[in-house]
């Protein structure tokens, strides 16, 4: 049974922190949002057999936005460009045209708004290295961005190095170089055409698009698919034309490869920090110092670049999607297994106390609701944010700690079978992971950060029934650890 002593004055992750505005575009400083990865692969399709975690289309997501905007600051949808039969939507086909297998834009619209009117921010998942054709290898859907331009692609916009030059399927096979766009900037994705953004026009109908998404669509950010594929300076352009809130690179490479694309982007974006993501499966295979920064630790954080990370878990592409795809470090296709949500737990209580933004995975979320949710709270409690100090790291093969600075308290972290159960010395247990859990969470409020979370719960009423403290916000009633009572 998992042991809990939260602080009632804790209450109120309700209050939700957002992160600061700087001079980098879409990298907000000290950021102490928390996101969410609100799909996974085919979760659009109800008959698919992966969708066991729940379907995810828009009128789906719409049901469960209390509990969204409870614990997240921001929401990362999947691509929604069409048109309908594209799947996840990877290859979308017409970027005007929003009306996808995950729902239409009506739907959409309704969804994004009812995230708007709590305070939660939604990116969108934004496909430009590549995209789908029309009805042939070569020929493209045109897209009507109203105030922001109609655009034609053609084939002379596809780099000259894609496969449909060289395909003697491809209906534009051989074609002459003064037919072609330039030479890729980046790697090449075989599953699409790629896209010559040294080209002017394929330059001018991304910044349509995204300042399309942005002040038509009212989304509020940018996840970047697929950025190995073009050079950084490129994203920037996008970025400083569109202004997002937050910008992140789906740049799945070595560290020294996501150094190299924030030195092109100027720092104006994040990324997915996927050598973190590696050091996590420390936490499976029983080698903790993985986890510490001055043992064998990979990821952002070790070069002084934690404000540009997003940590994760697992993704819709790293997640099991019963096929070889996934990497299964995690989860495998069991959630319900003991020693998985031990694992994912663990790391859970890892990414959510650390620097960098965390995003929470769907399935995870849903799996072990209460869990994550307490684990949110106590770093929005601490104030835990994007470039919090870590003041302390100690591993062995077995267990982890560290020591984290937040904007309103410090906490202490440990994760594994044998950590210490000694409680340091100024500090009260926050959160203990029983049975298999595995972690225990330490808190230190400052006496600001009191006052803090004073003021946040001063209007709401807390009363008493069975015994039990409740809390009511408007006409919702929440328990002590801000879970929503049905």
């Amino acid at each position: 049974m998992k042991k809990v002593i939260l602080s009632i004055v804790f209450l109120f992750l309700l209050a939700g922190a957002s992160g600061l505005r700087a001079e980098n575009v879409g990298v907000p400083a000290e950021c102490e949002d928390v996101m969410l990865q609100a799909f996974y692969w085919d979760s659009y399709n109800a008959n698919a057999s992966s969708t066991k975690y729940g379907r995810t289309k828009w009128i789906d997501l719409i049901k469960d936005t209390a509990a969204i905007n409870t614990n997240f600051d921001v929401v990362w949808f999947p691509p929604s460009a069409g048109p309908t039969g594209n799947g996840v939507g990877y290859s979308a086909r017409q970027y005007s045209n929003q009306e996808s297998d995950w729902g239409t834009k009506t739907a959409l619209s309704n969804l994004i708004n009812a995230l708007h009117k709590r305070g939660t921010k939604v990116l969108a998942d934004v496909v430009l290295n590549h995209r789908g054709n029309y009805n042939s290898w070569c020929n493209f859907f045109q897209d009507n961005f109203g105030s922001y331009g109609t655009y034609q692609l053609t084939q002379k916009h596809i780099c000259r190095n894609d496969e449909c030059f060289t395909e003697s399927k491809s209906s534009c096979y051989n074609a002459s170089y003064s037919d072609r766009g330039s030479s890729d900037t980046g790697d090449n994705f075989d599953g699409a055409r790629d896209l010559d953004h040294t080209s002017e026009y394929v330059q001018d109908w991304s910044k349509a698009y995204t300042q399309w998404l942005m002040n038509v669509m009212q989304y509020d950010g940018f996840r970047y698919d697929m950025t190995l594929g073009f050079h950084g300076r490129y994203l920037k352009m996008y970025n400083e034309a569109a202004n997002p809130y937050i910008s992140v690179s789906e740049l799945w490479s070595t560290i020294d490869r996501q150094k190299q694309h924030l030195q092109e982007c100027e720092y104006n974006t994040m990324v997915f920090d996927f050598q973190a993501k590696y050091s996590l499966k420390g936490i499976v295979t029983g080698s903790y110092g993985k986890l510490n920064k001055n043992k064998t630790f990979e990821g952002l954080r070790k070069h002084g670049l934690e404000r540009y990370s997003v940590t994760f878990i697992d993704n819709h592409d790293t997640f099991d999607r019963g096929t070889a795809y996934g990497d299964n470090q995690f989860s495998g296709s069991d959630l319900t297994n003991a020693s998985t949500k031990d694992h994912i737990l663990q790391a859970s209580a890892y990414i959510l106390m650390m620097p960098g933004i965390p995003c929470v995975f769907y399935p995870y979320w849903v799996s072990y609701k209460e869990d994550i949710n307490e684990l949110i709270a106590l770093r929005k409690r601490a104030g835990i944010h994007s470039q919090s100090a870590v003041l302390e790291e100690s591993s062995g093969q077995y267990q982890y700690s560290a020591t984290v600075q937040g904007h309103r308290g410090k906490v202490v972290v440990r994760v594994g079978k044998y950590r210490s159960q000694t409680v340091p010395e100024g500090y009260e247990v926050a959160v203990e992971g029983g049975d298999r859990g595995n972690y225990t969470v330490y808190i230190n409020m400052t006496p600001e950060g009191v006052e803090h979370t004073q003021a946040a719960a001063a209007d709401r009423e807390k009363f008493l029934k069975d015994g039990k403290l409740y809390i009511r916000v408007n006409d919702d009633v929440y328990d002590i650890l801000g879970k929503k009572i049905p």
